[in-house]
């Protein structure tokens, strides 16, 4: 079998290959094969980071929108609590110039 492959080889080629030639095409060949498999290793692990910065967006935009909704509760309540202050300073003004 190895023979068959020197012999085609050498067809292909189109010289005399020795021996340590088709041994250094053979570690070529195999270190591209190893080479490949890292390459679709890193390109799971890339994926998977794709996918865990688009979940960290998602939720940077729902904490977004709540601290929107927070920010929105906290005006209506210092208008609320602005609005009581004057209420209660006029009701204590009134007692106190009215009832005199």
């Amino acid at each position: 079998m190895a023979a068959q492959r020197l012999q085609r080889y050498k067809r292909v080629l189109g010289r005399k290959m020795e021996n340590k030639d088709v041994h250094n095409a053979i570690e070529t060949a195999a270190a591209i094969a190893t080479h490949a498999s890292e390459i679709k290793h890193l390109q799971a692990n890339m994926d998977r980071l794709v996918e865990d910065m688009n979940d960290v967006k998602q939720t940077l935009n729902a904490i977004n929108s709540t601290l929107s909704e927070a920010k929105g509760g906290w005006r209506v309540l210092m208008m609320v609590g602005g609005a009581g202050g004057v209420f209660g300073a006029v009701v204590t003004w009134v007692v106190e110039n009215v009832g005199r």
